[in-house]
């Protein structure tokens, strides 16, 4: 992985033939022309569950079409890092009920999220639509 800088605040990131794009809030002294690299490390975390729920689905035949995930986090103000985040798994009311704990392990599985501190917590759980 090669790290350079670009313009005010931007720095990317060239991995396996992709260019990472990041920049700051203006509020931060940049342009905001790209997500922050905060943002792109809380979305790492959303889209690795989501392939790991993709991954579970397609295994058994079930349709992603009607399946999205949500993620929200939980600021603490005392210590300035997240302690928890939310996944929401929304799933179509056709979803086998018998695969909800189920495909709640399968994204918990993710490598990013288990490469976080212990002390952040994880919630991942299925809501009907």
């Amino acid at each position: 992985m090669d790290i350079y800088f670009e313009g005010k605040k931007q720095v990317f990131a060239d991995i396996n033939g992709f260019t990472v794009k990041t920049d700051q809030h203006p509020r931060g002294g940049g342009e905001g022309m790209y997500p922050e690299p905060f943002t792109l490390f809380l979305a790492s975390l959303g889209t690795c569950a989501g392939i790991y729920v993709k991954g579970f689905c397609d295994q058994r035949g079930i349709s992603t079409d009607n399946i999205r995930l949500s993620q929200e986090q939980q600021f603490d103000p005392i210590k300035k890092i997240i302690k928890r985040v939310d996944i929401k798994i929304h799933v179509p009311a056709d979803f086998p009920v018998k695969y909800e704990g189920a495909v709640i392990q399968s994204a918990s599985l993710c490598a990013v999220k288990r490469h976080l501190r212990e002390d952040v917590e994880m919630n991942v759980v299925v809501e009907r639509e």
